[in-house]
């Protein structure tokens, strides 16, 4: 079994900072993909920031220069480091993975998420 929890959430106010983790664990191979999304109220899930190819990583336009992605290959785990926070990036934050599992087979998930809210 796999799990994706995610941490670091809570409220701020706007210009701060706030540092999201996603720990995937359990009979994990290989990471081939771990990615961020968020849901604002009222609006559709948004990407907001992805490694690809294991090497380079893309943001959504809104988040560029703000938000850092980086990744712990050791602990399973990816950072979303957020600064300059604005209300606009009020909403879920979820992490979403694309994993190969210790018996060979690919594993596909969403963690639960973790609220952010910027007050202005």
């Amino acid at each position: 079994q796999v799990q994706l929890v995610e941490s670091g959430g809570g409220s701020v106010q706007a210009g701060g900072s706030l540092r999201l983790s996603c720990a995937a664990s359990g009979s994990i191979l290989a990471i081939n993909s771990m990615d961020w999304y968020r849901q604002a109220p009222g609006k559709q899930r948004e990407s907001v920031a992805r490694i690809v190819n294991n090497d380079s990583t893309t943001y959504a336009h809104s988040v560029k220069g703000r938000f850092t992605l980086s990744r712990d290959n050791a602990k399973n785990t990816e950072y979303l480091q957020m600064n300059s926070l604005q209300p606009d990036d009020t909403g879920v934050y979820y992490c979403h993975a694309e994993i190969v599992k210790l018996v060979g087979t690919k594993w596909i998930g969403w963690g639960q998420g973790t609220q952010v809210t910027v007050s202005s």
